[in-house]
């Protein structure tokens, strides 16, 4: 019953959310976002979390998945110091 009531309260979740709170909600995971905001240096300011997960492949099959026109994928966590980032 639990799982059921957890499933449910994340379909439900339609309220844009600011960066610091997803921040907050979701520690060390990859967040997708319908519809995000960003500022003049589009950088993403807040927007509407469809997914998330531990796993980064999980929420870009989601991203996919849904077919979304407009979206943003965030890591909540912190990379190694040394880690190479390629966009």
């Amino acid at each position: 019953m639990k799982a059921r009531a957890k499933h449910k309260r994340r379909a439900v979740r339609q309220k844009p959310l600011s960066v610091r709170e997803i921040r907050r909600r979701f520690p060390n995971e990859w967040v997708l976002l319908m519809d995000p905001e960003h500022d003049s240096t589009l950088v993403v300011t807040r927007g509407t979390v469809v997914g998330e997960s531990r796993d980064r492949d999980e929420v870009y099959r989601k991203a996919r998945d849904l077919k979304l026109k407009r979206i943003a994928i965030l890591y909540t966590g912190e990379f190694p110091k040394d880690m190479a980032i390629v966009l």
